[in-house]
């Protein structure tokens, strides 16, 4: 008998009724055990990589605009002014960094994004139409709040709705969504240089994903994580019948439950993350980002084109080339992360980092000259690229998010990644320098 039900009126063997009690029992028992489907919960991460892709569109909408935006707005061959445009946003996602933990934790994610949705809108209209160069620096620093709280939120958001099962291929979404946003900047801007004014659609353009993200993100599941810690437990599990699909509820709440127990309430004193009991984690977390961006990965990002011409190499090419690379690598990352690991993953990122610089102290040596240091050069730049999407990009924020308790996650990310931007931002102040005096 497979699976059909007795009928009690019906005289039937013992072995007969045991079997069939015993397989309506396995069949229950195996609907409990699957795995929650990914299908309901991937179309809200696509929704949260709206902000990643925004995120890296205004990381190279200067790429290829920067010249053009100098000649149109009065300042060419000033490296000081070309450099406030590129590294204003960096301050203005400082400020919006230092305080995401405490917004994501007050209004909840959804209103998160739509909140870091507003200033890059604002800030991409003020670019679009700016007369001077003190009307592009004001929409940049209103762009870059938008990026300093985008990426917390997507990290936090894309792990607390994710199935266990595909945490990590989910979470290498939002770096496969920002590789895209860089590409289509730097693909969109190529007309710069030929089209005069090209530059300020190119702003505008910037509008289209942001105001996507506010509108779609009206109509996505607010995370059941802050649901939950808000005391609102109903709405938790609706959130998680959303998710996960009604049979999978109660063992998502009871699994929640158990994880926030013992936390204390959300008020957590900054001291207790930055020499308290959170230390060590804390430490962990600010050491991953601030090597992240140690490695010099958004001066080529952000400089890339100007690297190439000094190679004598069409910028067209290289930043093809580059996009391509950064692309392959976090689809592989995105392929890896639930097989390998995380920690598997960051240390050959690290290692083929490391690599790709000694190819590239080779090129700049005297063992090799003409075209063979320029192919170790930019070799060892594509493949530094490469090795850093692999890993060392998409792996600390996602990390972060998993081991940090739940009641200081948010305010903890927050604070991770403002040691993100401070050191970018000295990053990329050395780089200027060193460029003007080259």
């Amino acid at each position: 008998m497979r699976g059909r039900n007795v009928d009690p009126y019906k005289r039937v063997t013992s072995r007969e009724y045991i079997s069939a009690y015993d397989t309506k029992e396995d069949n229950t028992v195996r609907l409990l055990n699957s795995k929650p489907s990914w299908q309901r919960s991937f179309l809200y991460v696509l929704v949260a990589s709206l902000s990643s892709f925004s995120y890296g569109y205004h990381l190279g909408v200067v790429n290829e605009t920067l010249e053009s935006i100098s000649t149109d707005l009065g300042f060419r061959g000033s490296t000081m002014a070309e450099g406030l445009v590129v590294s204003t946003c960096l301050g203005g996602a400082f400020v919006g960094s230092l305080f995401c933990g405490w917004i994501a934790d007050g209004v909840g994610r959804r209103r998160g994004f739509q909140l870091c949705a507003l200033p890059m809108i604002i800030g991409a209209s003020m670019s679009a139409t700016s007369k001077s160069l003190w009307g592009m620096l004001l929409g940049r620093l209103f762009v870059g709040t938008g990026m300093g709280l985008s990426p917390p939120i997507a990290s936090l958001y894309v792990a607390e709705v994710s199935p266990a099962a595909v945490r990590g291929t989910f979470g290498s979404i939002s770096p496969i969504a920002t590789c895209l946003g860089l590409m289509s900047a730097l693909f969109i801007g190529l007309p710069a240089n030929k089209i005069m004014g090209w530059w300020r659609i190119c702003f505008w353009v910037s509008a289209i994903p942001a105001a996507a993200l506010a509108l779609l993100m009206e109509f996505c599941a607010e995370s059941p994580h802050w649901l939950f810690k808000r005391g609102r437990s109903i709405e938790a599990e609706a959130a998680f019948e959303k998710l996960l699909g009604g049979i999978h509820v109660k063992s998502a709440m009871a699994e929640l439950s158990k994880s926030e127990k013992g936390d204390e309430s959300n008020t957590v004193k900054l001291s207790e993350l930055l020499y308290g009991r959170y230390f060590r984690v804390m430490f962990i977390g600010c050491t991953l980002f601030a090597l992240q961006q140690l490695s010099g990965i958004n001066a080529v990002f952000y400089f890339s084109s100007a690297i190439f011409k000094s190679f004598d190499v069409s910028s067209q090419i290289g930043n093809t080339c580059v996009g391509i690379c950064n692309l392959l690598g976090s689809i592989l990352a995105m392929i890896l992360m639930d097989k390998l690991g995380r920690k598997v993953l960051l240390l050959w990122s690290f290692l083929g980092m490391a690599v790709s610089m000694g190819l590239q102290v080779i090129a700049a040596s005297s063992f090799a000259s003409g075209s063979g240091a320029m192919y170790l050069s930019v070799g060892g730049m594509l493949m530094f690229v490469l090795t850093f999407s692999l890993g060392a990009g998409p792996v600390p924020g996602l990390l972060m998010s998993e081991i940090l308790p739940g009641n200081i996650r948010a305010k903890a990310i927050s604070l991770c990644l403002t040691i993100h931007w401070v050191v970018l931002s000295c990053v990329i102040l050395n780089f200027e320098i060193a460029y003007a005096f080259v």
